[in-house]
């Protein structure tokens, strides 16, 4: 066990975020997304929910403040104008989390998987609330 991090945050998602560069992406995504047929670097967090693993994420990974979106969801293909549950809850995660002000852009379902499959990696939770999916862009540190 490690002191002051989140139990969540396997060896394997730790590793991904230290080896995840400026600008890099990670998708954490839910229990129906296809992620196996969609990356090579897959995470499995399967007795997690995705509020758990974005909480966990971005209590070590700041999001990047140099561009105008830093993280994205799914929008609800069923009615594009609506703001899914899931989606609200990660709003919520980052506005209390970030120092920044981050909004969430949604994509369309099918330019999400598009976009998921450039991430650095994906983690696959359990979540069970459709569009429970959102990718974040990796920002730097503060200068010390």
């Amino acid at each position: 066990m490690l002191i002051g991090l989140d139990p969540i945050l396997s060896p394997e998602l730790l590793y991904a975020l230290r080896a995840m560069g400026h600008g890099d992406e990670i998708a954490i995504v839910d229990a129906n997304y296809p992620a196996s047929s969609s990356t090579e670097q897959l995470i499995r967090l399967d007795g997690v929910d995705a509020p758990m693993a974005l909480k966990a994420v971005l209590s070590i990974t700041p999001l990047d403040i140099y561009v105008e979106d830093a993280a994205f969801s799914m929008q609800d293909a069923g009615d594009p104008d609506n703001f899914p549950a899931a989606v609200q809850t990660f709003q919520t995660i980052i506005n209390d989390v970030c120092s920044s002000n981050h909004n969430i852009k949604q994509l369309e379902r099918f330019a999400f998987y598009e976009h998921a499959k450039n991430a650095f990696a994906i983690v696959q939770t359990g979540e069970t609330r459709h569009y429970g999916n959102i990718i974040l862009k990796k920002g730097v540190l503060p200068s010390a």
